[in-house]
């Protein structure tokens, strides 16, 4: 069996169309996550900057901005290993199951 007919029974799955819906579904999820986290820091640093320039406790000399900046820096890693756990798991699995029904 040629390469290309392999291709055309992968594209003409059902499987296939569900692994690609479900796939590009959640990275607009977690793109949309990420997007409106960085969004909303963006606007409180135009329209309230004086909130991350507030030391967290009145001795310190640590300001509000590294906490929230840092932890807006973790949420993309965070949303990173949320996505590579799905494909991991279930975009895997539809992937084998593709290759699979194909290869029979």
């Amino acid at each position: 069996m040629s390469n290309d007919s392999i291709y055309r029974q992968i594209e003409k799955s059902p499987r296939f169309k569900e692994l690609v819906s479900k796939r590009e579904r959640f990275a607009w999820i977690l793109s949309a996550i990420m997007l409106g986290l960085y969004v909303a820091f963006i606007l409180v640093i135009a329209f309230d900057p004086q909130l991350f320039g507030k030391p967290i406790s009145p001795d310190s000399v640590i300001t509000w901005g590294i906490p929230v900046g840092v932890g807006l820096i973790l949420s993309a890693f965070i949303l990173t290993g949320i996505y590579v756990y799905r494909a991991n798991g279930e975009f895997d699995g539809l992937n084998q199951a593709i290759l699979d029904e194909v290869q029979k």
